[in-house]
């Protein structure tokens, strides 16, 4: 533990660099995990890989939920690490530094994030459902 956590008041500029740690981690895991779990599926033979489509698409019109959990997920944390990093693209130029724009700008990457997970799912939901 850091000696500092005693007097540095909790912000969202925390907040925000911490997530991106754990978006840039999880998602590196996760996704390499199930990556290698896909690949794996695909070289094992149809029996394989099919048990690993019906586990993560759509099937007979029934929505799977672990499917889109894991998907869902690691979207919002691309879309929250994306955000992340955009928003420090701006600090390394010098921009936002002020305690009110960093402020705005910490809880921006979080609101970017849940509508681009939000429209992402949208448009992929819509285009399966009325396709």
């Amino acid at each position: 533990m850091s000696p500092h956590l005693s007097i540095w008041k909790w912000g969202p500029s925390m907040a925000v660099s911490i997530t991106h740690r754990v978006t840039g981690s999880g998602m590196a895991t996760v996704g390499t995990l199930l990556f290698v779990w896909w690949l794996v599926a695909l070289a094992s033979g149809p029996a394989a890989y099919g048990f690993f489509l019906d586990l993560f698409t759509l099937k007979s019109g029934a929505l799977n939920i672990a499917g889109y959990v894991f998907g869902i997920g690691l979207t919002l944390s691309f879309f929250q690490h994306m955000s992340s990093g955009i928003r420090h693209f701006f600090l390394d130029q010098g921009a936002n530094f002020e305690l009110k724009a960093n402020k705005t700008t910490a809880l921006l990457t979080y609101v970017a994030a849940i509508v681009l997970t939000a429209a992402f799912w949208g448009f992929i939901i819509w285009g399966k459902t009325n396709g």
